[in-house]
């Protein structure tokens, strides 16, 4: 994008991201040896299977049950430690207004507000449906309930630790054809074994978001920040949120 070209309006600057943010990815070679390849699919596979019990367990401990807080620990550690082991990972670049590439700072933050807008709208249909509202509140009674500074962090870290995995390990591993669309799956069936399909869905379009932002950028930096800032986001939010409607 050169900063001299003329100015354009709103909805040809909205296109000019959305292509720059999630359709025209950044040039990068990060080819490996097949030896390497095959370590990075045994990893990251024994680390999926690893996690996704971690993960059931966990959410359905009760809200204000202790080892909550140890088992999501371990999943931090499970994700993290898989996507280590797998392989090299890498942070990525992302297109500049100027032309070039940088860290995908920008773009990520603005993508990660954009989602949280987007779950805190859908919150007012959500809250007038029992049947939706119900496993929405019950994966927030672990923020009512518990120590709720010990849970900002835990969602934090396990938020890094999600994208270093999904976006970092296994994405490397399924190879480039069709990455996006495994890893989303692969997100959203280990969320849906946590038995809370509105989790399980919430994952679907994280997945895809971040998934397209590191087949752009190459990296795990920008699926990181968009992570953290929509669960972050959602979990200070959408709890006063629910009480109002």
């Amino acid at each position: 994008m050169d900063s001299g070209s003329p100015r354009r309006g709103p909805i040809a600057e909205l296109k000019a991201f959305g292509h720059a943010a999630l359709i025209n990815p950044v040039p990068r070679d990060h080819s490996e040896p097949d030896s390497a390849f095959r370590r990075r699919r045994i990893v990251a596979g024994i680390t999926l299977v690893l996690g996704a019990a971690v993960l059931a367990f966990s959410l359905r401990l009760q809200p204000g049950d202790p080892r909550f807080y140890v088992s999501t620990v371990i999943l931090a550690v499970v994700w993290g430690g898989g996507a280590f082991a797998s392989g090299r990972l890498h942070l990525g670049h992302a297109h500049t207004r100027e032309g070039g590439t940088d860290r995908p700072y920008v773009q990520a933050f603005i993508l990660g507000f954009a989602l949280l807008g987007l779950f805190l709208l859908g919150a007012f249909v959500v809250a007038k449906v029992p049947a939706l509202r119900g496993p929405v509140d019950g994966l927030l009674d672990h923020a009512r309930f518990g120590s709720l500074p010990f849970v900002i962090a835990i969602t934090a870290i396990n938020g890094i630790a999600e994208e270093l995995y999904f976006r970092g390990a296994l994405y490397a591993a399924v190879g480039r054809k069709h990455a996006v669309a495994i890893t989303t799956i692969a997100y959203t069936l280990a969320t849906f074994a946590t038995g809370n399909p509105m989790l399980a869905f919430a994952a679907a379009l994280l997945g895809l978001l971040v998934g397209l932002q590191r087949r752009v950028t190459g990296g795990i930096l920008g699926p990181i920040i968009t992570h953290l800032v929509w669960s972050l986001g959602m979990l200070l939010l959408l709890p006063p949120l629910f009480n109002l409607l």
